[in-house]
């Protein structure tokens, strides 16, 4: 299938080949929209996130990545900081000895195996509305309708977020509609040994070199290969829809490879 739908691509002129394409994904999204918007559960998620909306005002927050190079940052300097936590990023929680003020995933694959981790989590969770079959809801658990495609930066939370093929993309727009003015990004390595098409789906076959976690993805761990080229424009609009309205995205990362957003120190933050 995939080798004729190339074939056919190559046939027809790629701006005809484009415009069928975003009206194909438009057709998609329209489709969810029902449910995603009017469904009860969405519709509880909806109202929740609506108390979030500028609740940070002025302050600053860190978006834990989950690359290697936290192995070579001292979160313990986070205790006291308001922090996002994102997928796995759990695993650190009992040597940190605190969780992160805040926890998001929208990956299905990471929900789906890592349901019941979750769910023992008791800080407020944003999880995409497409996997909510795949978990038991809870009072501080939001949906939020998340897409592949259609890409945006969104202002409000509660409508429809693009993923941009990272959840850090969608915890920077969680961030901007809590009003943080600053967003700080560790462990956001944006590198990868894993090699293969991006978004294929890999069972891993031992240990993962790529997270700060042996057992992060580890032995028998399905996940999807990494679409760098995606998350980098999806980077590029947020940083320029923090610029529009004077907010700051900076890049703490130890030794990243990302290199959208301006460079500081972790430590110089403290």
């Amino acid at each position: 299938m995939g080798d004729s739908r190339q074939r056919i691509k190559q046939k027809i002129p790629q701006p005809l080949w484009r415009t069928a394409s975003a009206a194909r994904y438009a057709i998609q999204r329209a489709a969810l929209w029902p449910a995603a918007t009017l469904h009860p559960l969405r519709r509880a998620s909806i109202r929740q996130l609506e108390r979030y909306q500028n609740c940070h005002p002025g302050e600053r927050a860190f978006i834990i990545g989950n690359g290697p190079s936290l192995q070579r940052t001292d979160l313990s300097l986070l205790q006291d900081e308001i922090t996002f936590g994102m997928n796995r990023f759990y695993l650190a929680f009992p040597e940190l000895g605190f969780t992160s003020t805040y926890y998001v995933s929208v990956n299905s694959l990471v929900i789906e195996q890592c349901a019941d981790d979750i769910r023992t989590l008791e800080i407020p969770k944003f999880l995409s509305w497409r996997s909510h079959p795949l978990i038991k809801p809870g009072d501080d658990m939001m949906f939020l309708h998340t897409t592949y495609s259609g890409s945006k930066f969104a202002t409000d939370v509660r409508g429809r977020l693009w993923e941009g093929a990272t959840v850090t993309y969608v915890a920077l727009q969680l961030a901007y509609y809590m009003g943080f003015d600053e967003a700080i990004l560790i462990g956001v390595d944006h590198n990868f040994t894993a090699q293969g098409k991006p978004n294929t789906t890999v069972v891993s076959k031992g240990d993962d070199p790529d997270h700060f976690d042996a057992k992060y993805f580890g032995k028998g761990f399905r996940w999807q290969l990494p679409d760098l080229e995606t998350s980098e424009r999806a980077y590029r609009m947020a940083h320029k829809a923090y610029q529009r309205v004077g907010k700051t995205v900076l890049d703490a990362t130890a030794g990243g490879k990302l290199d959208i957003f301006p460079k500081v120190e972790f430590n110089t933050l403290f």
